[in-house]
């Protein structure tokens, strides 16, 4: 049996718009948790490894997940809570169900982004938030990886037009070189995904990986195998160019008729990321013509309009959105959040927390 856990109160100074932790009341020895996702989340995230961890943490209470909190039950639940679990599904924390639970220290999210779940009024309470957004990254790396490859030796346009030609390989006349070997990799955006896949390409004989991100550290990207560049020195070098921005205003159409024009004859670009990072009117017309080639695992919009001309081009490949966790990688993301709590319950500081301050720069 776990022996009980005391956490210590949180010091650490708070960033803009975030209070102080110590202005709330530190975790009870057995905190009241509560999982707030859809029944289908739960179902996938939490089996009975993870439930037998949590029983053994907290009090879970009944029932054990809610997937609206503005019933009389969801309110009841709420006042005792002091840890939410929450996943794809969840409501807002807005102020009326933050006043509903004045218990609440900390909001540990089973999932990626928390934008949309929690607020400046979240942190102005002191709660603390966590993420799974580095346990979501390791299959959209490993994805990403995989697309890259695929780009290198053009698999995927040479088996759309192998199912148009079928008198032989000639489709493969005139591709160029279908190689990894000494090819140069673009990577925009030194997420905690981005900086995964350059980790990553370290498996391919590249000729050299180029980063571009205006808040990415040049030291930093060449520990991890790099060369930091500006935007558009990493676009006309590059063969292949794989997207790793958040949304954000200033990150909209980043990739447009003069971007994609930098890009080099055969260039790939690949887009794991969002799909309003690009302009899909400008890469239609550089797509239709030959020019470049397309794997895209995001659209905008999600999923594109049924009579989009970019379904019928064999040199783009378009995936629905399958790159981030998906079946049994979904539970790296919860065993992460019951990581996290055992770290609180340690009195230990959040391996991956969620500040006002790093999501206006991450999604």
């Amino acid at each position: 049996m776990t022996a009980p856990h005391t956490a210590a109160p949180h010091t650490a100074a708070p960033t803009a718009g975030q209070a102080p932790a110590t202005d709330r009341a530190a975790l009870s020895d057995r905190p009241t948790a509560l999982l707030v996702m859809d029944r289908d989340t739960f179902a996938l995230q939490f089996d009975r490894d993870e439930l037998d961890r949590l029983h053994a943490l907290v009090d879970l209470g009944d029932p054990v997940v809610l997937h609206e909190l503005d019933t009389p039950e969801a309110l009841d639940r709420l006042a005792g809570a002091e840890v939410l679990l929450t996943s794809w599904g969840a409501p807002a924390l807005d102020v009326a169900r933050l006043d509903a639970a004045p218990r609440l220290r900390a909001v540990l999210h089973c999932a990626g982004s928390v934008r949309g779940l929690v607020g400046p009024e979240t942190w102005d309470r002191g709660i603390v938030v966590s993420s799974a957004a580095e346990a979501n990254a390791v299959p959209v790396a490993e994805y990403t990886l995989a697309a890259i490859i695929m780009a290198g030796k053009k698999a995927p346009f040479l088996a759309a037009t192998a199912r148009l030609d079928r008198d032989g390989w000639s489709q493969s006349a005139g591709r160029g070189v279908l190689s990894n070997r000494g090819r140069t990799v673009g990577v925009v955006g030194f997420s905690r995904i981005g900086r995964r896949v350059v980790e990553l390409l370290a498996l391919l004989d590249t000729a050299e990986v180029l980063v571009s991100d205006p808040c990415a550290d040049a030291s930093e990207v060449a520990a991890a195998g790099a060369v930091l560049v500006p935007i558009d020195d990493l676009l006309r070098r590059s063969e292949i160019v794989s997207l790793h921005a958040p949304a954000l205003p200033a990150t909209h159409h980043m990739i447009a008729a003069r971007e994609l024009a930098l890009l080099p004859d055969g260039a790939t670009l690949v887009n794991t990321a969002r799909g309003a990072l690009v302009d899909h009117d400008a890469l239609l017309v550089e797509c239709s013509s030959g020019r470049l080639d397309a794997i895209l695992d995001v659209t905008d919009p999600e999923p594109l309009p049924h009579g989009s001309p970019l379904y019928e081009l064999t040199n783009v490949m378009i995936t629905p959105h399958i790159a981030g966790s998906l079946g049994s990688e979904t539970r790296r993301m919860s065993s992460h959040a019951i990581d996290e709590l055992e770290r609180l319950l340690d009195g230990r500081a959040l391996a991956t927390p969620v500040t006002p301050a790093g999501l206006t720069v991450s999604a």
